[in-house]
């Protein structure tokens, strides 16, 4: 047992390692310690400061053994401030995210100062066969560049990948069905053109009319655009 895993068992609870456990499909049980997000972020600010030794060794320990293990990895991540080295850290992570939450979790802080890059490296990462690292760039698309910064050309990046993993398409609805919240004009031409795979397409408006963000006249044309 490593120093890291004695403190994360420290925080178990085995209440929760069941209720999240059903919700993680794809994860070993045996693997699941039980302990709770703002528990771990909060133990990823405290060993970011004060055991900056123990974290590098941690970095390197790849693969990790538990779930909980690769969340206090994602959380540090989020602690670098220099995006050349969360960058680098990020990369050597990524191969290794197994579920959807640690990938989803992972949203390191100094990106939104680095758009241009960051956009780069999501270009990068959509192309990969590794499902989580296709989600994750997608992610990155959904979160920094459906604003301000958005394009219609990043639609194309979102439907150029043709896995068919579960994780990745579900994700791939989730970017349209917020991008019809953000971008409806936009978002609703990709949905008018079938151009996503039709479980996609449909997955993606089931969400969109879920949605509080999307009018009561946009979900009566979405409710007629299903496949």
């Amino acid at each position: 047992m490593t120093q890291i895993q004695d403190m994360l068992f420290e925080k178990q609870d085995l209440t929760y390692k069941d209720f999240h456990g059903k919700l993680m499909p794809t994860i070993n049980q045996n693997t699941i310690i039980g302990v709770r997000i703002p528990i771990i972020r909060k133990l990823a600010r405290e060993l970011y400061k004060t055991e900056p030794e123990l974290v590098k060794v941690f970095f390197k320990k790849l693969p990790h053994k538990y779930y909980e293990e690769n969340n206090l990895h994602a959380f540090l991540i989020e602690q670098i401030d220099d995006f050349s080295e969360c960058i680098l850290q990020t990369e050597k992570f990524l191969p290794y995210i197994d579920n959807w939450a640690t990938c989803d979790s992972l949203k390191p802080k100094i990106f939104k100062k680095n758009l241009s890059q960051v956009l780069e490296f999501s270009k990068k990462w959509i192309k990969s066969n590794h499902t989580y690292t296709i989600r994750f760039a997608i992610g990155c698309l959904m979160n920094y560049f459906l604003d301000d910064n958005f394009s219609p050309i990043f639609f194309e990046l979102v439907c150029s990948t043709k896995n068919q993993d579960y994780y990745v398409k579900m994700m791939q609805a989730w970017y349209f069905a917020t991008a019809i919240a953000k971008q409806y004009d936009y978002a609703l031409k990709i949905i008018q053109e079938k151009r996503l795979e039709s479980w996609t397409h449909n997955k993606a408006i089931q969400k969109a009319l879920e949605s509080f963000r999307v009018s009561e006249e946009h979900k009566i044309l979405l409710k007629n655009l299903k496949i």
